[in-house]
């Protein structure tokens, strides 16, 4: 055996523990088939020597004793006093086998930050009003070894800036790590070096009830001597900047823009520890130095203003001389706690060059990027002291070639939106990129340049964009013998990639808000391509610092833009609240956010069964938002369903904290909601249809029976058994002509039960229709992501709203589902009788990689597939088969003998005869 993936449970990074309480996982492989593992043991401990012996000592923070599991994953340590603050914890698993030999992971490590820091109340940065040393506040400050000591600093201003800190070492310390937030946002430098790739840092909250501070390891870029920390500050969404002429969206109804805070400011820690055990810790305090950007303009929808004139050069560098800056201020800071970032942090990611130039006018250079995506751009451009470069971005082009904003309701993203650069006219090319912002674009369009020398113009010698997204673990691949298929699976997969932040967003572009509705939704589908734990960990706790007191929870998290009706209050949206808990238990095995989440999902079912009507129907929201770009149709069938579903997940968390009593209720009441479902959805007589249905509320007393009121109550499991066929009969009925009938909310649930059906052919007919709706369509219109709507042009063409059809293609094409928790069990199922010939795809799920491919022909089958250690897979047989064999590498064949045959881990091939 090999432990071959350690980790804890909703972190990501691991360099600012901030809570007692953590999980551990991990992976095994192993080449021996009959191999299992039947205990395990963790012990985490301050001193990585220590763990070289199995006798704990002093050392020893936590020690699991040998436990007699084959579990790999939720392993809570809990300690008896809590993790010490700002130090370094070491631990390994140790993991027997059937045979009792123990094998040894390698050691890991985490650094705490301030685990309980937040029972403090918060307090005031500002010396000046309440100095730290006033003696009515000392009772705050008493626990010194558990408190944050640094200080929010700042200019007092709201444009960015620059800040500076030089320091002197003795010698170079044995490990360094620096704690840091800046709001809005934020780029670290050690000695004119980054301190990590991150980009856009912290991640977007709602800062007057939590702000994210990052962690670094900066022990590689410090040295004895002199050394200098460098923070470049910007706006983001803390301190919204318009400027004088640029596109700002999140604003009150009063045409107000909405700000979090007035003062950019910045808060940073860096400890330093010698081989001695020394600990110093150097603070952002007032012995810091500011001065005022060379951006000047920092705004997060793709905007930003730089005077390279302005730029003072190696100023984060130990060498440079800061005497004329001046010292910062301390700030009030943000009202909100701080935690830690325990989201994948956002970086950049593949390079587009561009796959064609042109000069559509003089003075104006276009690059077509040839793919859609989140981008921040980057050129290189050489002229005069004082040129003045533009650069626009756009997901369309006008029949000149020149940036086009289609939607004429947003002319001013057209106009509004553009990054202004001065040249400093080195004589050189000067390299431009953003430091605050970027958008979704294909097209770069920079204006005053040339491509050539001798047009009295600043020449542009390169412009490339850079994909920009979470750094969350790529896990999915998928390809087919189609390549109509292949490019729609390009389209969806840069349309969910360019959407994953600090939370998912519903667009790069337009909006850059947190929509819960795709944060559901599209969680199955994201699941199967990148390993989005740790994100939904986050995003639940922007959905509890959204929660109103009366228990509603808002369609959006953070809510950065203030809505009302139904874009405010709509169970649709909200749902994630108790849904995400139930998905990261189903996809990963961990059930770490079910105490935090809990009660605040209790009140949520609370407030909604408020706004129940017949006895348990649910008619207010969205319905099925996007069909026919309206809302409205199938209220009840939809929130109802969504509703039932939410008490389902409410009562396993009740389950899951010893709650029986209260788990009960909840079954309860949501046996309550089933019944007043079907009395009032389902109809058993109508003597003009041969099967019962479900009906819509639309137009009462009318009855009508599409195939989404039938998908929600078979995909939510509120059919009565004896009406099942009938049911899915009218649902095939209904879809027959393989036209989309369905909004966002109900396209997910039309595919999966397509899936259940067994009609592939029905999909990708839906997906190849000539009009809209159609997938193909966009693609046939040279689009490389996926449209806000059903249309030829929109606002938005890194929508990925509508894209829950890769859920269908890895669970009903690849075939891969899993079964129990994080794959622990899961099955493949791909469709044998299909136009598909070939078929090659793989999941790196939580206890390994699951590889799947299958070639089939007019008379066989050939299936391969590696099974994870941990695992069992059950592979669906044709039930028309003639016969099966399967074994691994160098066996002999072995006879499968039923339907389904059940694999435990290995890689295996099965040969199918039809």
């Amino acid at each position: 055996m090999q432990i071959s993936r350690c980790g804890i449970h909703g972190f990501h990074e691991v360099l600012g523990i901030d809570t007692d309480e953590i999980r551990f996982y991990w992976a095994i492989e192993s080449n021996e088939r009959d191999a299992v593992q039947v205990a395990y043991r963790i012990v985490v401990t301050t001193d990585a020597k220590s763990l070289e012996s199995d006798s704990p000592d002093c050392s020893t923070v936590w020690d699991s004793q040998r436990v007699e599991s084959n579990e790999q994953r939720n392993i809570i340590c809990n300690t008896t006093n809590g993790f010490q603050s700002t130090c370094s914890h070491f631990w390994k698993v140790i993991v027997w086998d059937q045979a009792g030999n123990p094998y040894h992971s390698a050691v890991n490590h985490f650094f705490t930050a301030y685990p309980r820091s937040h029972l403090l109340p918060p307090y005031s940065m500002n010396q000046t009003y309440m100095p730290h040393t006033s003696l009515i506040f000392r009772s705050w400050f008493e626990d010194e070894a558990n408190r944050w000591k640094a200080v929010w600093i700042g200019d007092g201003g709201d444009k960015p800036i620059y800040l500076r800190k030089s320091f002197e070492l003795a010698r170079r310390p044995a490990r360094a790590i620096l704690f840091a937030s800046g709001l809005g946002h934020f780029n670290m430098t050690v000695n004119g070096q980054a301190a990590s790739d991150h980009r856009l840092d912290p991640g977007w909250t709602n800062y007057h009830r939590r702000v994210q501070f990052t962690s670094y390891d900066v022990t590689d870029q410090l040295a004895a001597g002199q050394n200098a920390l460098g923070v470049h500050l910007g706006n983001g969404f803390y301190a919204g900047d318009k400027g004088d002429d640029r596109f700002f969206w999140p604003m009150y109804e009063d045409n107000t823009y909405v700000r979090y805070g007035n003062e950019l400011c910045f808060f940073g820690e860096l400890h330093l520890f010698d081989e001695d055990g020394e600990h110093t810790v150097l603070i952002s305090d007032a012995s810091w130095k500011v001065r005022k950007s060379a951006t000047t303009l920092a705004n997060i929808y793709a905007s930003e203003t730089h005077d390279r004139r302005l730029y003072p050069s190696s100023w984060d560098c130990a060498e440079f001389n800061d005497a004329a800056w001046a010292p910062v201020k301390p700030l009030t800071g943000p009202r909100g706690q701080i935690y830690y970032q325990t989201q994948p942090p956002v970086v950049l990611h593949e390079t587009f060059e561009p796959v064609r130039t042109y000069s559509p006018k003089k003075g104006t250079v276009c690059y077509d990027l040839g793919q859609n995506a989140s981008t921040m751009v980057k050129i290189a451009v050489e002229g005069p002291a004082g040129s003045e470069i533009i650069v626009r971005y756009s997901e369309t082009v006008g029949e000149d070639g020149t940036v086009l904003m289609p939607d004429p309701l947003f002319k001013e993203f057209e106009t509004g939106v553009f990054s202004r650069i001065f040249l400093a006219g080195t004589g050189k090319p000067e390299i431009w990129e953003p430091d605050f912002s970027f958008t979704s674009a294909r097209y770069i369009q920079v204006e005053g340049v040339s491509l050539e020398v001798g047009d009295q113009l600043p020449v542009i010698h390169s412009a490339v964009g850079r994909h920009i997204s979470s750094a969350a673990r790529k896990l999915g691949t998928i390809k087919t013998d189609k390549e109509d298929v292949n490019t729609l699976l390009n389209a969806l997969y840069w349309s969910f990639a360019s959407n994953l932040f600090s939370y998912h967003t519903d667009c790069p572009q337009i909006e850059k808000f947190g929509w819960l509705e795709v944060t559901h939704l599209l969680a199955p589908a994201t699941q199967y391509i990148r390993d989005m734990e740790s994100l939904y960990t986050k995003i639940l706790d922007d959905i509890l610092d959204t929660q109103e007191p009366s228990g509603l929870v808002p369609t959006m998290a953070p809510e950065i833009r203030y809505m009302c009706g139904p874009l405010h209050d709509t169970i649709t949206w909200g749902c994630a609240l108790c849904l995400l808990p139930d998905m990261l238990r189903q996809y990963y095995g961990s059930t770490h956010v079910i105490p935090k989440v809990y009660p605040a999902a209790v009140r949520y079912m609370d407030y909604m069964q408020t706004k129940e009507r017949k006895g348990g129907l649910i008619e207010h929201g969205l319905g099925d938002w996007g069909r026919g770009i309206a809302f409205g149709n199938n209220q009840a069938n939809i929130e109802t369903a969504i509703y039932y579903r939410c008490l389902q997940c409410v009562e396993m968390m009740a389950r899951e904290l010893g709650k029986h009593e209260e788990a009960e209720k909840f079954n309860q009441w949501a046996a309550r909601v089933y019944a007043t479902y079907n009395r009032h959805l389902l109809v058993t007589d109508d003597p003009s249809r041969p099967y019962a249905y479900y009906t819509s509320l639309d137009n009462y007393p009318e009855r009508d029976r599409d195939a989404i009121a039938q998908a929600m109550a078979l995909q939510f499991g509120l059919v009565p058994a004896e009406h099942h066929n009938d049911v899915m009969a009218a649902f095939l009925d209904d879809v027959s002509d393989g036209k989309i009938r369905a909004g966002e909310i109900g396209l997910r649930f039309l595919f999966n039960t397509l899936a259940d059906a067994k009609r592939p052919d029905l999909v990708l007919q839906m997906a190849r229709q000539e009009e809209h709706p159609s997938y193909m369509r966009f693609l046939r219109r040279g689009e490389t992501t996926l449209l806000e709507f059903w249309q030829d042009e929109c606002r938005s063409k890194c929508h990925d709203m509508l894209g829950t059809i890769y859920e269908w293609f890895y669970a009903a094409v690849l075939g891969l589902k899993p079964i129990s928790d994080a794959y622990r069990t899961f099955e493949i199922d791909p469709p044998y009788n299909s136009e598909f010939e070939h078929v090659k795809g793989s999941v790196d799920c939580p206890y390994g990689l699951i590889d799947i491919e299958y070639t089939r022909s007019e008379t066989s089958v050939t299936l391969s597939l590696t099974v994870p250690f941990g695992t069992t897979a059950t592979v669906r047989l044709p039930g028309d088969m003639k016969k099966a064999e399967y074994g691994q590498k160098k066996e002999k064949r072995i006879a499968v003998e039923g339907a389904d045959l059940t694999l435990t881990h290995g890689l295996y091939t099965v040969n199918i005869q039809l």
